[in-house]
């Protein structure tokens, strides 16, 4: 559970870290990017565990918030996996059908940018 946790809160920072504030963004990397623990930010910032704590949490909740509201990552992972049903369909049906694969192989990349 944790784990998921931990790629979800990184997936939502992907999508919406330019809407954090610099200190929020900073902690929330730190803690579930890089690993590290509450104290070793506390101790990087000069601040508490605590204060630490609240802000990460804090920033979880405003992430999450913007997620209800555009529903960014969740639109992505769908669009994804239609893209890749797509895709198997095409391998399987129409496998020398270069520019259908081209086509997919655009939308790929279109989707990553």
């Amino acid at each position: 559970m944790e784990l998921e946790k931990n790629n979800y809160i990184n997936s939502l920072f992907e999508f919406y870290e330019p809407l954090l504030t610099k200190k929020q963004a900073n902690y929330i990397e730190l803690y579930y990017a890089d690993d590290y623990s509450l104290g070793e930010i506390a101790g990087e910032y000069n601040v508490s565990r605590q204060a630490v704590y609240d802000n990460i949490r804090r920033s979880e909740k405003i992430l999450q918030q913007y997620e209800d509201k555009l529903n960014l990552y969740h639109s992505f992972v769908d669009r994804n996996d239609k893209l890749d049903h797509i895709q198997a369909y095409i391998q399987k049906k129409y496998p020398h059908d270069d520019k259908l694969n081209s086509m997919i192989k655009n939308l790929e990349t279109t989707e990553e940018q």
